[in-house]
């Protein structure tokens, strides 16, 4: 595709560390070499480009509801699930900021430094997804839009390279809306897209034409609950497995909604496409 790497990617080896409970460490924790932490439910994880196994025990020690459960040492492609490179999924180009860019597909191309959060094209959910936002595209004028659950803000920057003017990206991980929001600078749509941190029910009132949300069940059956959801006029639902799946087209079957499309990933993987009315 004419690219060719022009620095190193941004880590080389992770060490992470996987603590029980919510780490809430203060504004004053900034040990060297630390990168952030992810949370996942009751559950977070701390990482490093040193291991610094003796400051996670002494800070583990020193807040209440915390224990260590188990460490990690992998290279970052595999915490990324591969090395990070150029790939075209329908019209866009994502690339990372260590790849120069091909001019001839520059407008097209999205800049995306994934971090140490996931979401870099490559999962089936992240493609179905860029596919559907193409296709609302198509069916009307998009002139604000919802990503929630954003991780590194591919699917914000990609409505926003579609031409919506306003987008609201939110995660509930600090560190996915920090990710997103370096990746909407780097790609220069600050003016089009706003990055918040907080939990995906309080924003499904705002108004928009398109929310889109790759996201766990958990939270989306909820998202769907909403009153706010009904008042979209397209909605992208993607990250759900085959029973989770189930239980939402059954929700989805007693709402006033259309399922437009849907895509089904070797049976795993599963995305809806559909619109209110």
């Amino acid at each position: 595709m004419g690219f060719a790497a022009v620095e190193a990617s941004p880590y080389q080896d992770l060490y992470i560390y996987y603590l029980s409970g919510r780490f809430r460490p203060g504004r004053g924790f900034k040990p060297e070499h630390y990168i952030g932490t992810w949370e996942e439910g009751e559950f977070s994880f701390l990482f490093f480009t040193r291991p610094n196994k003796t400051l996670v025990e002494a800070t583990v020690n020193r807040l209440a509801g915390l224990e260590l459960l188990d460490h990690y040492h992998m290279t970052y492609s595999q915490w990324q699930g591969g090395d990070i490179v150029p790939c075209r999924i329908g019209r866009f180009t994502i690339s990372p900021p260590w790849f120069e860019v091909d001019k001839q597909n520059a407008e097209n191309t999205i800049i995306l430094d994934p971090g140490v959060v996931f979401g870099n094209g490559t999962h089936p959910t992240t493609r179905d997804c860029l596919e559907a936002i193409q296709l609302a595209f198509e069916d009307i004028t998009i002139h604000r839009a919802l990503d929630l659950g954003t991780g590194t803000g591919l699917l914000a920057l990609a409505a926003a390279l579609m031409g919506c003017p306003k987008v609201l990206a939110a995660d509930l991980t600090l560190l996915a809306a920090r990710t997103a929001q370096r990746n909407v600078r780097l790609n220069g749509l600050s003016e089009r897209i706003l990055v918040a941190q907080g939990d995906a029910e309080k924003f499904m009132d705002f108004t928009s034409d398109l929310v889109v949300s790759n996201i766990h069940y958990d939270v989306m059956k909820n998202l769907i609950g909403t009153s706010g959801f009904l008042n979209k006029k397209r909605f992208i639902l993607s990250g759900l497995m085959r029973s989770e799946a189930a239980r939402i087209e059954s929700t989805l079957a007693d709402l006033p909604v259309d399922i437009i499309r849907r895509w089904d990933q070797d049976g795993i993987w599963h995305t809806f496409y559909g619109a209110s009315y």
